[in-house]
């Protein structure tokens, strides 16, 4: 049986905020979808929720437990290593553990994957018919670091950042087939890969940005306000590696 879509869930510490009920009332209408969890060396409870859900869910859930944390670049690649070495699926994709944007939004982002479209994306535009609900701190920091993105990438792309990418399986084992540079904004790597796969003029008819339907801000980001002055680092050194 082949099965629509491999949903990779990078997890560190998420004891104490993985909506459990959630990814049970998901799974339970979505028999085809399948969910790979990496627990990216978790020091809290993580693991044993993990298999609570894996247990209700057999045929339909994964887990790879990585001992020490690696950080969320590592863990999106080790898993969807994992996944692309399973031919079951035609697409597969990434969400982030806390659901900000949901499995619903990802299943249907999914749909969009296809003919030449290879990778959809989500993207937190805020419209008068969607919800998204970000801090506005995060949004202002969010808007410089992604306008900052799209000059480097030459890409008119608003959202870069947002954790729900989703991926034609055989594009995705040229995308995913080496470690990226850094831990968090390893989605810009992605967007690199992808030009030097396709070119900027051609890649155009590749990707597809759709904006969210909702889009809720958890409040214990994984990500240090610190980190904001780092990344411009990470950036350049990004810019540095992917010469195109």
């Amino acid at each position: 049986m082949q099965n629509d879509l491999a949903i990779v869930v990078p997890c560190y510490n998420e004891a104490n905020r993985l909506p459990f009920r959630k990814f049970e009332d998901f799974l339970s209408l979505n028999s085809t979808v399948f969910i790979y969890f990496v627990n990216d060396g978790s020091k809290d409870h993580t693991i044993e929720l993990l298999e609570a859900l894996r247990n209700k869910f057999s045929k339909q859930i994964e887990i790879h437990n990585l001992l020490q944390n690696q950080g969320k670049a590592n863990a999106v690649l080790k898993g969807m290593t994992k996944v692309l070495e399973d031919k079951r699926f035609k697409k597969v994709a990434y969400l982030d553990a806390d659901l900000a944007t949901s499995l619903d939004e990802c299943l249907r982002l999914s749909m969009y994957v296809k003919e030449k479209v290879v990778l959809a994306f989500g993207s937190r535009i805020l419209k008068i018919d969607n919800q998204i609900k970000r801090k506005w701190y995060r949004f202002i920091m969010g808007r410089l670091v992604a306008t900052a993105i799209s000059k480097i990438l030459e890409l008119s792309i608003y959202d870069s950042q947002c954790g729900c990418k989703i991926f034609e399986a055989q594009i995705a084992k040229k995308i995913f087939d080496k470690p990226f540079i850094s831990r968090w904004l390893f989605d810009v790597e992605i967007f690199f890969r992808m030009i030097r796969i396709f070119g900027r003029i051609e890649i155009q008819n590749h990707l597809r940005e759709i904006p969210l339907k909702v889009w809720i801000d958890t409040p214990d980001s994984r990500i240090s306000p610190m980190y904001f002055f780092k990344l411009w680092w990470d950036l350049f050194q990004i810019k540095k590696n992917y010469k195109i």
